[in-house]
């Protein structure tokens, strides 16, 4: 047999299958495994062979994100950038300095803002216009679904306190009945239109800058969560195509393409026709992204009941079922016609991504699956929820029984600013206690994967498996976040390698054994040997994918 291309030594190798197996020593030849184990390894090392030491570190699979948004991450990484801080008075003063360092452009966009940040969560325009002057201004929050925007940006658009609220969206007003500054979900749409596309170059640029940050997060794979338009995001289809034909795509990428919810199933010749195209070198658009509601914060999560006005607990005064909005969110789809969407997806081969945090929206998703179950007979297309932000009791074990992924957002499974001011108190101590259910649905036996929605959090997976292992967020001093939905650590790292490597339909990597792909990653120490506590610690050195290296720290 001849010499190993390149091999691990000297260290522990997490394989992340079944039996959570630990060896010493992996060989990789022509971009694949072919041997495990520290004996055969070193039989296959040669004089040509790149020798890794991994001095005593762990090598495992690479991570997998199930849910991402590289493109919109690397707009915003080179615009206003607002993620890093948490504060109004930190992002204005961002703001100030990125429209005074650039004069000339027309418009200030970027964003990430958190909307604990603001009272209700809502931010106001006049403290922009006080800011930027008389340019607009359109910056998206951290999970999309709103955005602030200056009284210039409200008058281009023609946003009036006539104006009335769109089907998928809200115009927030002020007591006049002015708009205050801030549009929900499809309403950010009516300035969004507005706002000056970025050039094919920008937006390669873009997706560059965004996978040499994922690579730096030992991420070998993703899947892109809207490809296509839609939620503010701008079609990146070209844009995938362009760079694996050109080989600059070094990661390996689903695409799932946006299915307009104001559309029917005339939507599907066109998603039929970019799937055929959408087929280059390590990109492949096979999946279809269904958005079935907002998130509870603005209240657009769909609901099986309303929310509460916010007082709602015993220590306000009041019960729980006597002071509830007159809101239970918003279903973007009808629920009759959704099945027969995903009926129709399922038959034309399409895996669907669905966006569920409510509920009811959960509860809509397993029905639309299993309406294609019971029409099409069981198919190998592997459909996924996303976020689940709150289940039913009662839907937990229908993930298993529709074969639905369980794909989890784990940062957000901590007591934080926006989860006990704007989630817990507008839920009830019931449906707060359904939130995040990980535990549940892994006893359940459904399939977990796992993604971080950036930019909406960071996309270090490692961060979201501290978070999925010890329900807080790292550093946190608050109280564990619903302690028996924790995740213990293998579990955790399975739902971001093999959990999303099913998810992406990549069955030959999220494992390290002989004849998988060579997507590998090195980390600077073994969490497994330290407290949970410590997990957020790690970092990770190397990124292999086909065992050619895409990343390497410093200290490497």
């Amino acid at each position: 047999m001849s010499d190993a291309d390149l091999v691990f030594i000297g260290g522990h190798v997490h394989t992340g299958d079944a039996a959570r197996t630990r060896t010493g020593g992996v060989a990789v030849r022509d971009g694949r495994i072919v041997a495990i184990g520290e004996p055969d390894t070193r039989a296959l090392t040669g004089q040509r062979t790149e020798v890794v030491d991994l001095r005593g570190r762990l090598l495992i699979p690479g991570f997998q994100d199930a849910h991402v948004h590289p493109v919109q991450g690397g707009l915003e990484l080179g615009a206003c950038d607002l993620s890093q801080v948490n504060t109004a008075d930190e992002y204005l003063q961002i703001i100030r300095a990125y429209a005074d360092a650039h004069p000339d452009l027309e418009w200030i966009t970027g964003g990430g803002w958190a909307m604990e940040a603001f009272p209700g969560g809502i931010p106001t325009r006049e403290p922009l216009d006080a800011v930027v002057g008389d340019r607009p201004v359109f910056l998206p929050n951290r999970d999309h679904h709103g955005a602030w925007v200056s009284s210039r940006a409200l008058e281009l658009a023609g946003i009036t306190a006539g104006t009335p609220d769109p089907r998928d969206g809200r115009i927030e007003r002020d007591a006049q009945g002015e708009p205050a500054g801030m549009l929900q979900e499809g309403a950010a749409d009516l300035v969004e239109r507005l706002v000056p596309i970025p050039s094919p170059d920008d937006l390669r640029r873009a997706l560059l800058r965004a996978q040499a940050l994922l690579h730096s997060y030992g991420i070998t794979a993703w899947q892109d969560a809207i490809v296509g338009g839609g939620l503010g995001m701008l079609d990146a289809f070209d844009t995938y195509l362009e760079t694996a034909a050109s080989g600059e795509l070094t990661a390996r990428v689903r695409g799932a393409l946006w299915w307009r919810r104001s559309g029917g199933l005339e939507q599907l010749d066109d998603l039929l026709d970019r799937r055929a195209r959408g087929a280059v070198g390590r990109f492949h658009a096979t999946t279809v992204k269904v958005m079935l509601d907002g998130v509870p914060e603005n209240h657009t999560a769909a609901m099986l009941a309303p929310y509460l006005d916010g007082c709602g607990a015993p220590s306000c005064g009041h019960g729980d079922p006597a002071h509830v909005l007159e809101t239970s969110g918003l279903s973007f789809i009808d629920p009759a016609a959704l099945k027969q969407y995903v009926t129709a997806l399922d038959k034309a081969g399409f895996q669907v991504h669905f966006h569920a945090l409510g509920d009811r929206a959960v509860r809509e998703a397993l029905d639309a699956v299993a309406a294609a179950r019971k029409a099409n007979g069981w198919s190998g297309h592997r459909h996924h929820l996303a976020h689940l932000q709150v289940v039913h009791p009662d839907d937990v074990p229908r993930f298993r029984e529709l074969g639905a992924g369980a794909n989890l957002q784990p940062l957000w499974a901590a007591h934080e600013p926006q989860m006990d001011m704007l989630n817990i108190p507008f839920l009830g101590a019931q449906r707060a206690s359904w939130q995040y259910p990980f535990g549940d649905l892994m006893r359940a036996g459904a399939t977990l994967l796992a993604g971080s929605d950036w930019p909406v959090t960071t996309a270090d997976p490692i961060q979201g498996i501290h978070v999925a292992v010890n329900r807080m967020l790292p550093g946190s001093t608050s109280d564990v976040f619903l302690p028996e939905q924790r995740l213990d650590l293998a579990s955790a790292l399975t739902a971001y390698t093999a959990g999303s490597a099913w998810a992406n339909g990549l069955d030959d990597t999220g494992v390290i054994r002989v004849g998988a792909l060579a997507d590998l990653a090195v980390l600077d120490r073994d969490p497994f040997a330290a407290p949970p506590a410590e997990i957020a610690t790690t970092r990770v050195l190397q990124t292999f994918v086909d065992g050619t290296r895409v990343y390497a720290s410093h200290d490497a």
